[in-house]
């Protein structure tokens, strides 16, 4: 029986090292990605809780039948954000999902809240569905990189490497989905 050393404490690369050599350390990927992952194709896709469960299970089959093509010179968190991208994508063009961004309006009537007295709830969950509601309107590119910038907390050179663009371009989209959303939120708020 193996004896396996606690996985938690290791950095995704030492993860994937570890993983490579005894294929039950893939639990403690799992278990550091899951979550994370499923909020962001959650987020991404607009699908129900089941749908993205199946999804995220696609992730994690392919990315443990590639691990051993994973670089390790590069950041593991991007390339597992990459490969979540790429099956949302995949999935979205299979079945065209009319969005259902209820996920979202928990978390940013959460983030709002802590944000303002809690005697302002009422308001700050309708704001949170206003919010919802605006990023729906935007084009998939722009919404894409609205959430991993800003509900995702991801840096430009993560967001260049998932989205595979330039940080640059990264920077021109980021700025161009803030102008779109705050015309959009104007419009609809005046």
């Amino acid at each position: 029986m193996l004896v396996f050393q606690d996985g938690m404490d290791k950095s995704d690369n030492e993860l994937v090292a570890l993983t490579l050599e005894e294929k039950g350390y893939f639990r403690y990927i799992l278990e550091r990605y899951e979550g994370k992952l499923k909020r962001y194709i959650l987020r991404l896709s607009g699908v129900g809780s089941e749908e993205a469960e199946d999804i995220l299970q696609d992730v994690f089959i392919k990315v443990y039948k590639n691990l051993n093509g994973f670089d390790q010179d590069l950041k593991f968190s991007s390339w597992i954000y990459r490969i979540t991208h790429n099956e949302v994508i995949s999935h979205h063009r299979k079945i065209i999902a009319r969005p259902q961004l209820s996920e979202i309006n928990e978390e940013v009537a959460e983030k709002i809240r802590s944000e303002f007295d809690l005697e302002e709830e009422i308001h700050n969950r309708h704001m949170a569905g206003q919010i919802a509601l605006v990023l729906k309107d935007l084009k998939p590119a722009y919404r894409e990189i609205l959430i991993l910038k800003f509900f995702e907390e991801k840096s430009y050179e993560e967001i260049s490497d998932i989205l595979k663009k330039s940080t640059g371009t990264v920077a021109t989209l980021i700025r161009a989905a803030k102008k779109a959303f705050k015309a959009k939120w104007y419009v609809e708020h005046e």
